[in-house]
């Protein structure tokens, strides 16, 4: 196989430089070895951040992500729930740092503004009746899959290839220059080349052992970031605790549910980076954090723990990544280690991912000659492209939940009949209509990546019935045979528990015994998964 450009990673920043690379003319050939969002795309709060989080600590990453916001929110409404933040302070804290805080943001161009503890209550009546004051800026919330799927989309409408479920192995490399990837498809185990002019890697805390075939040294630290996902939605804000970047002083609202973290816990080299475990001291931790910003959270029931890897650049002695920049890190390798042909795109955050792939094909344009701008910060996405709604129909309350997750693409799913409305997971609202999209239009193959597209299983059951409902139909729709969908459902049920695990006491726990009943019972799968019988 042959093209312009390799992008190795099928993350939001990877899928970002396939899309800016086809709108510029070239040819794209994008290698995941999952699915997309597996890493830490599909693995982070989903917040969009205004900048100020890190506008004292890192003035560099505040700016780039308050001139993102702005972008986002222009060309991919669809996927943003622009709810604003709230810093707040709590007796005890540095009531300078709010100062400094205030200044910092004023430096670099964000909105903020300051109000006392009364009016913070007045905008959030369950935050933490002892707050005393707070600062209101233009946080928001993003949908990290359906950023993402946006970008495929687009991509492929420009004629990018994705090959997923394909592992790169090593760099080919013919002198002193990276000519293509050798890859393995893991669907066969069939050994493949790909050839290109250049190599991008936006592969995350994998590039580091991906570059080293190439005898490429980059130092990276792999920062471990666990949140919880509360099963309601206290506040419409996202919360802040007003001060110095620290672990569970975070919580963002995501739909019909909260997730609070985060944690920076520093994972050694290929510890849990393939499948990162969240910890029982971690989320002692958040839940701890959580019922300081909002007391009732200290009563709700925690649906499920999950973790990401950040990819952070070393660059000091820093035990636990907290204190490292997390600007973008965009390497041209020809001048940096004289290996000519190869990029590296790391860093950043899911709200500059945009301008993260605008610098990687910015070089890769100036490598290959070609002068074609970047069009994404005018361009809307799939999605955000047109109006979502009919006015001579408005969309009924299933179909607005559409709309949120697929925008104007949601249209396509508008179908009459009792059997095309049926709900086949009733916690997020999805339809069969919408599913039949997601394998028709999206290109979902599995109950994994349907949960991409749909957020099915992603509601208070975490996958109960609706995966049994869903797997039914991935057989029905030719999809999958039945041997191949009852081994889905496996995979999807253990990993569903994966997350459940560290939280299962409570109600969560009766929760999983009752999904236990219903998949082994009920539905007659046997031993869907070891861990939901044998419980530590």
């Amino acid at each position: 196989m042959e093209s312009d450009v390799i992008v190795v990673g099928g993350g939001v920043t990877g899928l970002g430089v396939a899309r800016d690379c086809a709108l510029r003319g070239l040819s794209v050939i994008v290698v995941e070895q999952g699915d997309i969002c597996r890493g830490a795309t599909g693995r982070n709060h989903g917040l969009l951040h205004s900048g100020a989080r890190y506008a004292v600590t890192d003035p560099q990453s505040a700016a780039e992500c308050v001139s993102e916001n702005a972008i986002l929110r222009r060309v991919a409404p669809h996927c943003i729930d622009e709810c604003d933040g709230l810093f707040i302070n709590l007796p005890g804290d540095d009531e300078q740092y709010r100062s400094r805080l205030m200044e910092a943001c004023r430096k670099v161009g964000i909105n903020a503004r300051e109000i006392d503890g009364r009016e913070a209550l007045s905008i959030e009546p369950k935050l933490n009746p002892e707050v005393t004051a707070a600062l209101v800026v233009p946080d928001a919330a993003i949908d990290p899959f359906a950023l993402s799927i946006a970008n495929a989309i687009d991509a492929h409408r420009h004629g990018a290839t994705l090959l997923l479920r394909h592992r790169v192995d090593r760099l080919i490399v013919n002198g002193a220059r990276v000519t293509g990837v050798a890859a393995t498809n893991l669907a066969d185990g069939t050994a493949i080349e790909i050839h290109a002019a250049m190599t991008v890697v936006a592969a995350g805390i994998w590039g580091q052992d991906l570059l080293a075939s190439a005898g490429v040294v980059l130092p990276m630290l792999a920062s471990q970031g666990t949140m919880l996902v509360y099963g309601t939605r206290p506040c419409r804000h996202v919360i802040n605790r007003c001060r110095v970047p620290s672990d569970a002083d975070l919580l963002v609202p995501d739909r019909r549910v909260s997730i609070m973290g985060t944690t920076s816990v520093r994972v050694e080299e290929n510890e849990h980076i393939e499948a990162p475990i969240p910890t029982a001291d971690e989320v002692r931790a958040i839940t701890a954090g959580a019922a300081l910003l909002v007391p009732e959270l200290a009563t709700t029931r925690v649906l499920r723990a999950y973790a990401g890897i950040r990819p952070l650049v070393a660059t000091d002695g820093d035990a636990t990544g907290r204190n490292l920049s997390r600007g973008i890190v965009c390497i041209d390798h020809d001048k940096r280690d004289g290996l000519d042909g190869l990029v590296t795109i790391t860093g950043g955050k899911l709200a500059t991912y945009r301008l993260m792939a605008e610098q990687a094909s910015d070089l890769v344009c100036g490598k290959l000659g070609i002068n074609a701008e970047c069009v994404t910060a005018e361009r809307p996405l799939p999605g955000s492209d047109r109006p979502a709604t009919d006015e001579m129909r408005p969309p009924n309350a299933t179909e607005r939940m559409a709309i949120s997750r697929h925008g104007a693409m949601a249209r396509d799913i508008y179908m009459r009949g009792a059997q095309s409305g049926a709900l086949v997971c009733e916690c997020m609202s999805v339809t069969r209509a919408e599913v039949e999209f997601a394998i028709n239009v999206l290109g979902a193959t599995d109950l994994s990546s349907l949960r991409q597209c749909t957020r099915l299983g992603m509601g208070q059951c975490q996958g109960r019935v609706c995966a049994c409902r869903a797997a039914n139909l991935l057989v029905e729709l030719g999809c999958k045979t039945p041997e191949a969908a009852l081994q889905d459902l496996k995979l999807f049920t253990g990993e569903r528990w994966r997350g459940q695990q560290v939280v299962a006491y409570g109600t969560s726990m009766r929760e999983a015994a009752r999904a236990r009943h219903t998949l082994l019972g009920l539905c007659g799968l046997q031993r869907a998964n070891d861990n939901l019988l044998q419980r530590e």
